[in-house]
C-alpha cells in the first residue's frame, strides 16, 4: 500500500497476491474498498493492483477537471512507474470508462481488458440515468452525507472537506458528451464486456458494443474457429449497483484472463 507521484497526482494504490498483474479501477464516488468482496477470488490467481482515482478515496484531488482521458494517462503512468509486465485491466462503471480510455490511448500497456457495466458512448446509458448524472452537484453531495460512500470518504480521504467538490467535478465529467465507437472498433487486444441483466445500460447497447469488437456477427462454427477475440457476459439477477460485489463477476472474468483466447480467423 503506497502512493505513486504521477502526472502531478499522488495516486494511492494497493498490491495483493502474486502472478500476472491485474489493475482494478473502481466506480464513481468509490475507492479500492469497492472491490473488497471479490478481491480474495482475484488475488488467489493474480497480482491485483487496486487504485484510487483522482479525487477518490485516498487520492487527493488536483487542480484539473475530472476527465476519462487524463485519468487514463494517470493509470498508464502508474503501470510504467510500477514496471508492470503484460498488464490486464478491469474497470467498473466510471473506472470502466477510465480503463477503456487507457486501452485506447496506451494500447501497448494493456494485454487484456475487462469492462464492467460501462457503455462506449454517453447515449449508451438509459435516459433516466443520464438525467440523474446531469443533476449531480453540491446539493446532491449534501443529500449523500451519512451514506456508506460518504462515510468511507470521510474516513480515508486526505481532505474530507472536498466531498462536495468531488460531486461538482463528477457531475461536470458526466455531462460531457462522448462517443468512442470508432476507437473501440480499432482495439486489438481481447476485450471482455460484463453487464448485469438489469443494468443501467440497455441490452441493445450491450449488443452494439460487442458488435464493435467483432462479436455477434456470425456463428462461431462447430470447432469455435470463427469465435471473436472479444467476449460478452450478461450476469443474471444483478443490477449496475451490485454487480461489482457479486461472486459471478470474478467467475466470469478469471477464465477470460487466464484461458487462451482464439483470435478471429
Amino acid at each position: 500500500m503506497s502512493y505513486a507521484d504521477v502526472n502531478g497526482v499522488r495516486l494511492w494504490y494497493e498490491v495483493h497476491g502474486t502472478g500476472r498483474p491485474l489493475v482494478l479501477l473502481h466506480g464513481g464516488y468509490g475507492a479500492v474498498e469497492m472491490f473488497a468482496p471479490i478481491l480474495p477470488a482475484l488475488a488467489e490467481r493474480r497480482q491485483v493492483i487496486l487504485v484510487d482515482l483522482q479525487g477518490h478515496g485516498r487520492t487527493a484531488d488536483v487542480d484539473r477537471p475530472l476527465r476519462f482521458e487524463s485519468m487514463a494517462d494517470d493509470i498508464a503512468a502508474l503501470i510504467r512507474h510500477l514496471d508492470l509486465p503484460e498488464t490486464d485491466l478491469l474497470g467498473y462503471s466510471l473506472g470502466g470508462g477510465v480503463a477503456l480510455r487507457t486501452a485506447i490511448q496506451h494500447p501497448g500497456l494493456v494485454r487484456r481488458l475487462a469492462l464492467v457495466s460501462v457503455p462506449c458512448r454517453r447515449q449508451g446509458w438509459y435516459p433516466e440515468v443520464l438525467a440523474a448524472m446531469a443533476a449531480q452537484d453540491e446539493r446532491v453531495a449534501e443529500q449523500m452525507r451519512g451514506t456508506p460512500p460518504h462515510e468511507l470518504y470521510s474516513r480515508v480521504a486526505p481532505r474530507p472537506e472536498d466531498w462536495p467538490n468531488l460531486w461538482v467535478k463528477t457531475g461536470d465529467l458526466l455531462r460531457q458528451d462522448y462517443d468512442w465507437s470508432a476507437e473501440v472498433a480499432a482495439l486489438a487486444m481481447p476485450v471482455l464486456l460484463v453487464f448485469a441483466d438489469a443494468d443501467s445500460i440497455p441490452v441493445t447497447h450491450m449488443a452494439e458494443f460487442f458488435g464493435l469488437l467483432g462479436g455477434g456477427h456470425r456463428d462461431a462454427g462447430w470447432d469455435g474457429s470463427d469465435r471473436p477475440a472479444a467476449r460478452l457476459a450478461v450476469l443474471p439477477g444483478l443490477t449496475h449497483y451490485d454487480i461489482v460485489t457479486a461472486p459471478a463477476l470474478p467467475a466470469a472474468v478469471l477464465p477470460f484472463l487466464t484461458h487462451e483466447v482464439r483470435a478471429t480467423s
